[in-house]
């Protein structure tokens, strides 16, 4: 249903009439000096693949890379980070296959399930939707932060409490309030995953700045431009399709790009449903924040 002909955030494979199998993999190397909180960051984000289709995660492999002169007791610390995860949404570390590499190098496999009608694609937003994002962004210049040793212990550690929650509670609430349109915020950041959105509904994405959320800390980095090189070959390959009508500074602009690992969802919300869609977030402790709207046209608006 889909795959390699409309690109999107997993692959998913109809088994009948009310149940398909969502298939993704995702393995990064570390970027935290903590190896258990490496272990749940990667498994977190291979799974949100899974919850920005719209399913829920069934089991899911390990697939690890470590060095053989590292001590095996970082290796088991990264798997129970991945472990623990998985396990919090009653789902299984099934098996798995490992390498040696120079470097460490984690994370999962993940299979989940949902029903061929309810599947969140990258291109169901149509004008008029409400956009909402459900975690705050400026992740990728903290972690660049922490391999230059200047980051701040508070900063780092709200963090890795956003980059370690998963976007299940978020995914039930676009399932519970018949949303179609979502995709997660990672390795392309804002602009580059908001532009494929954009570019598969066939409509123009108008993000408000001053209502998108950060992380504490994420400002303070950014202007000192202490960014990912992610960040720059982002801006570099989707700043084209961004009209900018209002002022921003070159950093600010900059880290609107800036990479994600394990963000939240960007979900296309019809109008009417936008109230109960953050209801069903509060009552849950789940964060979400409106910062734009969808509108006839095409690429991406920042006003």
């Amino acid at each position: 249903m889909v795959g390699l002909g409309v690109p999107d955030d997993a692959a998913v494979y109809r088994l009948n009439e009310t149940q398909a199998l969502i298939q993704t993999v995702d393995f990064f190397t570390p970027i935290v000096d903590t190896p258990y909180e490496f272990g749940a960051i990667a498994a977190a984000n291979a799974m949100s693949d899974v919850y920005a289709m719209g399913g829920e995660v069934l089991f899911a492999l390990n697939l690890v890379a470590f060095p053989p002169d590292l001590p095996v007791a970082l290796l088991a610390q990264i798997l129970r980070g991945g472990a623990d995860v998985v396990r919090s949404v009653g789902a299984a570390i099934a098996g798995g296959h490992t390498i040696r590499d120079k470097e460490p190098k984690y994370g999962l496999a993940v299979t989940g399930m949902v029903h061929p009608d309810r599947i969140l694609t990258k291109g169901g937003a149509q004008p008029g939707d409400q956009l909402v994002l459900t975690k705050p962004l400026g992740a990728g210049t903290i972690t660049t932060a922490v391999k230059r040793g200047s980051v701040e212990p508070a900063h780092l550690e709200a963090a890795i409490t956003s980059m370690t929650r998963l976007n299940r509670t978020a995914a039930q609430a676009a399932q519970a309030v018949g949303v179609r349109a979502a995709t997660d915020i990672t390795g392309f950041g804002l602009i580059g995953h908001a532009s494929e959105m954009a570019q598969a509904s066939g409509v123009r994405l108008r993000i408000r700045f001053d209502a998108l959320p950060w992380l504490p800390g994420a400002w303070g980095y950014a202007e000192g431009w202490i960014f990912a090189g992610g960040a720059h070959s982002n801006h570099a390959f989707y700043n084209a399709l961004v009209t900018y009508t209002r002022a921003v500074t070159d950093w600010q602009e900059t880290l609107l790009h800036d990479p994600q690992t394990s963000g939240g969802l960007l979900v296309a919300v019809p109008a009417a449903q936008t109230d109960a869609f953050l209801a069903f977030c509060a009552a849950r402790d789940q964060a979400a924040w409106v910062i734009g709207e969808v509108t006839a046209g095409e690429g991406i608006e920042i006003v």
